[in-house]
């Protein structure tokens, strides 16, 4: 064993042993219980950051600690391929998105690699390849005959500059993302996964989630949102409309009925385009409503606008008419296009009332209501005003008013859910070809299983005005598999959360050219045991993997309702931000590694100046590590620094895997040498040559207090590690239990124990620092290093005392000490207690008032 650590050459023999040895595999035979450990995977673009390793670290701890209790582990790597940022980098480099994304996973493959995880490579995946979409492919094919998949217009964010629709969250302050152009409401034709047929079960299975968070499931449940109202129908007023019919609403507040003083349609409601008709303003405004996100935090925030359509419903309990507006607030698509307005008891209807002065008719009212200036005030009263409502409390007026509709024939109780169909179809290059082909004779055909995949060609340079397939003869030029006619190959692509839906049951048989899932694999490694990702895929990624987790079960693929077991949400690394002001009030952030600070004897920052100038810079707090914030640390200079080993042991030191992590240098520092210090430890151990058998008989008093700590640290260890998934309070406990050690060895006996404790540390340690537990566990006699290691089990009979140590205290003032058997009763301590001379010295004579006893821990006597 070499005196000195040196982290660079400990790594690469270690890693080197591992891969020779296969040590990582996970076996479909293996006998053993089976853990599968999943980290969120990665999008390739190209470089880790702190973010990656600290993710991949905790899954990479918690299935090294489970092969270490004789677990037959699944801890898989793939990559999240397709998607918009491949699009525009090819586009910034000129090459095509599948060279770059390429590139970029061998570079990160490699970073991956060299933080030492235990990853088995050879179900590596990517999500871009066709061994791979082929099977969404196929999935898409089946549910499109099913009716689960289906075709419909749909109102969409579009992109004029980049031609193609965008997810809300692409849309900032009502542009695009990436363009800045004004973002448009379109609609067009989409295909839609239909996931609203799974709502109840989505919802009613997060009840089985104990393992995940409950801020998680919160979330979804209210994504979800189910809610219990009704259906009332409006008939057209037939002066002013000059047609029958009806407009139907849902409403969550029936029992509000008497208080609606107008409806609002959307700008595409048959109402609303016959009005337009004939009124240009009106026409204009529809325009106008037509452009604009349709993303629901922009919807809840943009000014509510409105213009009557001169046009009137009639109120089916009181027979009034209410004024039709068209309002941009209402949404095309959802629901019926309009909603029943009752200012009185909304603050969106109150707004709108108030601005065009419209009636505000409260059904519950409180007596001054009809002087609050405020919303607020309006809302949720007691005295009711309707001749329905009189008399009742909520529920009963609720009942009543759906009981009246039934009975006329205007509306019904209806349960609805918030959730809406997922639109999957996207109007860009680098995704997943949709798996359909547009026959003038047959419509709509799904491409045959024996024609699938359909690949995607992955040469071409996208140039940024819409999907380069539409214009690629050669793509969409195809027969109908049915009819043998002249078709057309659709070009949309499928939106890349698809991918990431289902990848977590491909890592179980990703080699399959039979299946999408081998069910015997499946049975195998499913659910997920334990997965690892960011707080900000809560909702739909989570959401969207467990409805293609009931999919695939319904495709006879997989057993079970729901893909992860457990669930653990890491949180984010921050560090401090630093930057000068620029022209125009502009920030110039500044790395913090150019920075030199000063610091108060508290440490905190007292001033900041740039090292290549000298000029001071301005503390911007601490944020999250980005590029936008110039704040980030490359993961690859620390491991070089350091080793992988250092950085994985500060990730995981520095603060729980749920909460932030603030990065600090010192920390890295500290880390390093602990490191350090333990290697040291255990090559003056070596140094002094081979260790007799334990001889528990021999053990003296001293011997007993080191061998208590180490099983207890053993028990605190293992329930941080399985229970509390708290590393941060583990590698405190190792370090208390290397400072017990004692400084100098006087027998062989107390020379066996330290080696027994040194293994065990190294152990406990070793899935958080595997390179040097691998290298120590070696020095310390076990050839193949953590291949020959297992878990130290705990020894219940080391953690009985012969005698227990109390602290006395007189009057609150530690005075002395005393030994008592551990079964002593309180009339005997007190009894030795009293007789300490310590004690008797504090207490200078004094009466004793009354002897407090603390179990296990103290006395204290009060005079």
């Amino acid at each position: 064993m070499q005196e000195q650590y040196v982290p660079q050459t400990v790594e690469a023999a270690a890693q080197s042993e591992w891969h020779a040895s296969n040590a990582h595999l996970a076996n479909d035979a293996d006998a053993r219980p089976k853990y599968y450990c999943l980290s969120m995977f990665p999008y390739p673009s190209g470089k880790l950051h702190m973010g990656h390793v600290r993710n991949y670290t905790i899954g990479d701890v918690l299935s090294r600690y489970k092969r270490l209790n004789g677990f037959n582990v699944l801890q898989p790597m793939g990559w999240d391929a397709f998607g918009l940022p491949a699009e525009n980098a090819a586009m910034n480099n000129q090459v095509a998105p599948a060279e770059w994304t390429y590139a970029n996973i061998e570079y990160m493959k490699t970073q991956l690699k060299s933080l030492g995880l235990a990853i088995d490579w050879t179900r590596e995946i990517a999500t871009c390849k066709p061994d791979y979409y082929r099977w969404e492919q196929w999935l898409f094919t089946r549910l499109f005959e099913k009716g689960v998949i289906y075709k419909k217009t749909g109102s969409v964010n579009w992109d004029p500059v980049d031609q193609t629709v965008l997810a809300n969250e692409q849309v900032i302050d009502g542009r695009g993302w990436r363009s800045g152009a004004v973002v448009e409401k379109r609609d067009i034709p989409m295909y839609y996964f239909g996931i609203t047929q799974y709502a109840e079960q989505l919802l009613a299975d997060l009840d089985q989630l104990d393992g995940w968070p409950e801020q998680v499931k919160t979330m979804q449940r209210n994504w979800i949102g189910k809610s219990f109202g009704a259906d009332i129908s409006f008939d057209y007023d037939l002066a002013s409309t000059g047609i029958n019919g009806q407009l139907t609403v849902y409403t969550t507040r029936p029992d509000t009925l008497m208080g609606a003083t107008y409806v609002a349609v959307a700008g595409e409601h048959p109402l609303a385009q016959r009005a337009a008709a004939n009124n240009p303003k009106l026409a204009a405004f529809i325009a106008e409503c037509k452009a604009g996100s349709v993303a629901e935090a922009d919807m809840a925030t943009m000014e509510k606008k409105g213009m009557a359509t001169g046009q009137f419903v009639i109120h089916p309990l009181n027979g009034r008419q209410l004024p039709v507006y068209v309002a941009n607030y209402v949404l095309w698509g959802y629901g019926e296009g309009a909603v029943m307005a009752v200012p009185a008891h909304d603050e969106r209807d109150f707004a709108f009332a108030t601005k065009y002065a419209l009636p505000i008719e409260p059904v519950y009212v409180g007596p001054d209501a009809f002087n609050a200036l405020e919303w607020q005030d309006w809302y949720g009263q007691k005295t009711g005003l309707s001749a329905i409502a009189d008399g009742r409390d909520f529920n009963e007026h609720f009942d009543a008013i759906i009981a009246a509709l039934e009975a006329n024939g205007h509306g019904a109780r209806k349960t609805q859910f918030r959730l809406r169909d997922w639109g999957i179809s996207r109007q860009r290059y680098w995704g997943c070809p949709i798996p359909i082909i547009h026959c003038p004779a047959c419509g709509d055909v799904p491409v045959p299983e024996d024609q699938l995949p359909v690949v995607l060609p992955e040469h071409v340079v996208p140039d940024g005005a819409g999907s380069p397939l539409a214009r690629m003869p050669e793509f969409y030029e195809t027969n109908c598999p049915t009819c043998g006619g002249h078709a057309k190959r659709e070009t949309d692509t499928m939106d890349t959360f698809v991918e990431s839906s289902w990848y977590y049951a491909r890592y179980a048989s990703p080699q399959s050219t039979r299946a999408m899932v081998e069910p015997a694999a499946a049975q195998h490694w499913l659910p997920v045991d334990q997965y690892i990702g960011g707080i900000e895929h809560a909702i739909l990624h989570l959401l969207y993997a467990r409805f293609f987790h009931k999919l695939m079960r319904d495709e006879g693929l997989l057993s079970g309702d729901e893909p992860f077991k457990r669930l653990l949400t890491q949180g984010m690394v921050i560090a401090e931000t630093f930057y000068r002001e620029a022209e125009g009030g502009k920030k110039q952030w500044i790395n913090p590694a150019d920075v030199q600070l000063t610091r108060d004897d508290k440490g905190r920052i007292t001033g900041a100046i740039l090292t290549a100038d000298g000029q001071p810079v301005i503390h911007g707090g601490m944020e999250k590590m980005s590029k936008s914030k110039n704040n980030g640390v490359d993961p690859q200079a620390m491991i070089e620094r350091f080793g992988a080993d250092t950085s994985r042991v500060f990730m995981m030191f520095a603060a729980p895997p749920d909460q932030s992590l603030e990065w600090s240098d010192t920390g890295v520092e500290g880390a390093n040498r602990f490191l350090k210090r333990l290697w040291r430890i255990v090559h003056e151990h070596v140094a002094q040559g081979p260790t007799a058998t334990l001889d528990l008989a021999s053990l003296s008093r001293d011997d007993k207090a080191l061998r208590r700590k180490l099983h207890e640290t053993i028990a605190k260890v293992s329930d941080d590690y399985e229970r509390r998934q708290t590393f941060n309070t583990a590698i405190a406990a190792i370090m208390e239990l290397l400072n017990a050690l004692p400084k100098t060895i006087s027998t062989p006996t107390t020379q066996a124990l330290v080696r027994e404790a040194l293994l065990a540390a190294v152990t406990l340690l070793s899935p958080i620092a595997p390179h040097i537990g691998h290298a120590l566990l070696q020095a310390l006699g076990l050839p193949g290093g953590l291949a020959d290691a297992q878990w130290p089990a705990v020894d219940a009979s080391a953690l009985t005392r012969d005698s227990l140590t109390l602290m006395i205290q007189v009057n609150g003032k530690l005075r002395g000490q005393i030994e008592v058997a551990p079964d002593a009763s309180n009339a005997d301590i007190e009894a030795a207690a009293l007789a300490n001379d310590e004690a008797q010295r504090a207490m200078a004579g004094a009466a004793v008032k009354k002897v407090i006893v603390v179990k296990q821990k103290l006395v204290n006597i009060v005079v």
